[in-house]
């Protein structure tokens, strides 16, 4: 490495991070005047957004991940796995924890230098301190967490057609807590998917009957973030697929048997925990960097760290002001992640150049949800149409559909995509409409 070269190292390769260091790698090359490293605890990279349907069997993660060396070698930066365990402000130094595989050290712990320092590492679970969470129920942070969920619920299946075909009483209760735009994605696609799998050899399950889903909310309604018309809209396409949908439930524990909210005793074989969200632990022992009570790091209008401005964070983990709405931070959504990824390219070439930062100003483009393979229900807002405008059906769900278009284009480039595209169109006639192992 040569002497003059600035070292950038971005930790997270989510929604934002991965995007960000492919652009950057694209600029400046391997052997330019800047250095980029990506850190992830992940060889492999899923979008975010999907995992709900990973966790129905509607995708397969294994066909549609993103292997992360591969991506570096392509757009010329470098990829390191690990997870960051600890940071050095004095000596401009993080720690890269040790990675292990089936109980044995594959990589060993390493410490990484860098000038400038971005940390984009998402979010995870929040249980709230919630009695039995941890120990029985399923988050959705991770492309494991769907894929264990998925395998349990094939299970699940499997024992009863069992029970049908013996005579015995066949039901699977699945209870999703948590009516935010997870929660609420996977019980649709749970119930369109089920009904795929009972085709694949469960001859006794009546899948429309047996397979009982009930979303709690703590809240007064579902989608509480978005708007009351998104709200009700949703609400309904759930009611047509026979999900029990039940507000102002405030879970109080879950143990073996299921779901105990103050007044209600829900069973369940299997539950999601889709109730809120909070930046990683790791934060809060980061040398002193400010973050809030979610573990977030605390940032400027140009998502500089309160108090290290060659650190800057963006995404999930950090609470950075929403410009125009006094007092208010932007919310953990994957395009606010993606139109600061944006900037912050724009950020390190003004840093190199010893200017001022931009501060980071997000325009909203309104919100849209899945409800299954062919429906969706969302609000589109933006200047050309004056406001905002709400769209449903296969027009919202081709919309929804396109934008992880966008963020595969953001990595591989539009022929690529264009290529990949094309080629799993011709493949689907060979394959399951669902995963069934």
């Amino acid at each position: 490495m040569s002497a003059e070269q600035h070292r950038i190292v971005i930790v997270g390769g989510g929604a934002g991070g991965l995007p960000l260091a492919t652009r950057l790698g694209d600029r400046y090359g391997r052997n330019g005047p800047v250095r980029v490293t990506l850190v992830d605890r992940q060889a492999t990279h899923v979008w975010k957004p999907l995992l709900h349907e990973v966790a129905a069997g509607r995708m397969d993660a294994d066909l549609h991940d993103v292997d992360y060396p591969a991506i570096a070698h392509w757009h010329g930066f470098r990829f390191m796995q690990g997870a960051l365990s600890g940071l050095d402000r004095a000596r401009r130094e993080i720690v890269v924890d040790a990675v292990r595989s089936d109980g044995e050290e594959v990589l060993p712990q390493r410490v990484v230098g860098y000038d400038t320092l971005v940390i984009c590492v998402g979010s995870v679970s929040n249980d709230f301190g919630i009695p039995g969470v941890a120990q029985n129920a399923i988050p959705l942070d991770v492309a494991d967490d769907a894929e264990r969920f998925h395998r349990r619920l094939l299970a699940a299946c499997v024992r009863a057609d069992a029970r049908a075909a013996n005579g015995q009483p066949a039901e699977v209760d699945i209870v999703i807590v948590g009516a935010g735009a997870t929660g609420v994605e996977l019980a649709a696609e749970l119930r369109q998917t089920t009904r795929m799998h009972a085709g694949y050899g469960l001859e006794h399950l009546n899948p429309g009957r047996d397979i009982r889903i009930t979303l709690l909310e703590a809240g007064p309604r579902i989608l509480g973030p978005l708007s009351e018309s998104l709200a009700s809209a949703a609400h309904e396409l759930l009611q047509r697929l026979d999900i029990a949908v039940r507000v102002n439930q405030r879970v109080t524990a879950i143990d073996v048997e299921g779901v105990r909210t103050r007044d209600t005793f829900f069973r369940a074989d299997l539950v999601v925990w889709a109730a809120g969200i909070k930046a990683p632990e790791i934060l809060r022992s980061l040398d002193g960097l400010e973050v809030n009570r979610a573990n977030q790091l605390m940032v400027g209008p140009t998502l500089q760290t309160t108090r290290d401005p060659s650190i800057l964070a963006f995404g999930d983990c950090a609470a950075a002001p929403w410009l125009g709405q006094a007092g208010a931070i932007l919310p953990p959504r994957a395009q606010v992640a993606r139109q600061q990824a944006v900037l912050l390219a724009k950020s390190i070439k003004a840093r190199l150049a010893q200017r001022p930062l931009p501060e980071f100003n997000f325009h909203d483009f309104g919100s849209l949800v899945s409800l299954g393979h062919l429906s969706a229900v969302g609000n589109l807002m933006g200047r050309l149409i004056g406001g905002s405008m709400m769209v449903q059906g296969l027009i919202a769900r081709v919309m929804y559909a396109s934008l992880y278009k966008l963020h595969q284009v953001s990595i591989h480039g539009p022929v690529r995509v264009a290529l990949d595209t094309i080629g799993r169109t011709l493949r689907r006639r060979l394959e399951p409409r669902v995963k069934l192992h």
